[in-house]
């Protein structure tokens, strides 16, 4: 199949392309930074360049690929700040909303059989079970610092289900591990650890649940191949709680035991979000993926993960 990947040049694309490529399929990769072409050539994709934030571009943009799949991975994160989450994401958010509406419209135009869209697990309502299925509430609720971005969830995941003239595919994706990202060896989130600024707040019992990126593209290679209409949480075996996965990093990570603050102490440092993170949010099953997409995580664990996160830095130095 012929499949068009936006958001070709980050850090779930770049693991993507090179999947499809060797499983048969004709890759477009586009990317708004023409410097990037050389390395989606690499990567085995035909690059275009294109701003999602606009309409014109990305329509002709599609229509000259003509895909059968449209896989919208846009994102453009700032440095988080929890207390001003919402400002962190403000790009992603425009590109969850414009980028989407865009990306649906050209596909529509050209036809395409499949429109894969990204979307987040910790937006699950902080009520209930501790670990959520696809059929719990999901985007209510939200931490005050965080209704812009949940909202913007909602509207990807909206709007891709209600497109009828296509198969709408949306996976809710695990916190996000390994090369690229903000928990990998040379990470935002990990050098905060490392340097113990990333505590546990109340008694740390919020579920996270994990996704190793090289496990993310395989997953949505198989949503492509084999995926139905509806949502899928793309999320490893092990959902677990803050008190438990945190001190584990730290250990595997050679820092020192992350610091315990209460919650009001954790609400000044990072506002409502932060002390939801860490005392209320909810994990995800991903039982109905690897039923129905015959996926199964090679990372099945968030502590096999997190131990190569060491591994990888030993090689590179």
């Amino acid at each position: 199949m012929k499949v068009f990947v936006a958001g070709a040049t980050g850090a779930i694309g770049q693991q993507l392309v090179p999947l499809l490529v060797r499983a048969g399929h004709e890759v477009t990769g586009m990317t708004r930074s023409a410097s990037k072409q050389q390395l989606l050539r690499d990567l085995g994709a035909e690059p275009v360049v294109a701003d999602a934030l606009d309409a014109d571009q990305v329509a002709e943009a599609v229509g000259r690929a003509q895909p059968d799949v449209i896989v919208h991975q846009l994102t453009s994160i700032g440095p988080l700040d929890l207390r001003h989450f919402d400002q962190a994401f403000a790009m992603t958010n425009r590109l969850r909303r414009e980028g989407t509406d865009h990306l649906l419209s050209a596909g529509q135009a050209v036809g395409v059989r499949r429109f894969v869209a990204q979307s987040f697990f910790a937006a699950y309502e902080r009520v209930g079970g501790l670990v959520k299925t696809e059929e719990d509430t999901f985007g209510v609720g939200a931490a005050k610092e965080m209704r812009q971005t949940v909202a913007a969830i909602k509207h990807v995941e909206d709007a891709v289900l209600a497109a009828t003239w296509t198969e709408g595919i949306v996976l809710r994706y695990g916190g996000f591990y390994g090369p690229g990202t903000s928990l990998g060896p040379d990470g935002e989130q990990t050098d905060a650890v490392r340097r113990r600024k990333f505590p546990v707040v109340g008694n740390g019992d919020a579920v996270w649940s994990f996704i190793h990126i090289a496990d993310a593209a395989e997953a949505t290679v198989a949503a492509i191949d084999h995926g139905h209409r509806g949502v899928y949480n793309v999320v490893d075996d092990e959902p677990a709680k803050v008190a438990e996965w945190l001190p584990v990093l730290a250990r595997t990570l050679g820092a020192k035991e992350p610091m315990h603050v209460p919650r009001f102490v954790g609400r000044l440092l990072t506002g409502e979000i932060g002390v939801a993170m860490m005392t209320e949010l909810r994990g995800a099953s991903n039982a109905k993926a690897k039923r129905e997409l015959g996926w199964e995580p090679s990372h099945p664990s968030w502590r096999q993960g997190f131990a190569e996160l060491t591994s990888t830095e030993r090689v590179r130095t």
